[in-house]
């Protein structure tokens, strides 16, 4: 399954929201040097209830729009 995902760094509080079909992840860390992207992956980990390792991002390493794929043995139990 491949999420379309809107990232916002350098947020007060980490967060989750869903817009418009969408996820938006709001992150503390800044965007330099990936700190954004490895607490995306635990961020939305935690939101959807699998491991860190079952997440990958495939696209927009470097843009705030970007693309995870969630690996085909997750947990079938993921919020949609």
């Amino acid at each position: 399954m491949r999420l379309d995902i809107k990232v916002v760094p350098g947020s007060s509080r980490s967060a989750v929201k869903k817009e418009n079909g969408v996820l938006k992840v709001y992150l503390t860390k800044p965007a330099h040097d990936g700190e954004a992207n490895v607490q995306l992956i635990r961020v939305l980990a935690e939101y959807l209830g699998i491991k860190k390792y079952q997440l990958e991002i495939i696209k927009g390493h470097t843009s705030r729009n970007k693309v995870v794929q969630i690996d085909d043995d997750a947990n079938p139990g993921i919020k949609k």
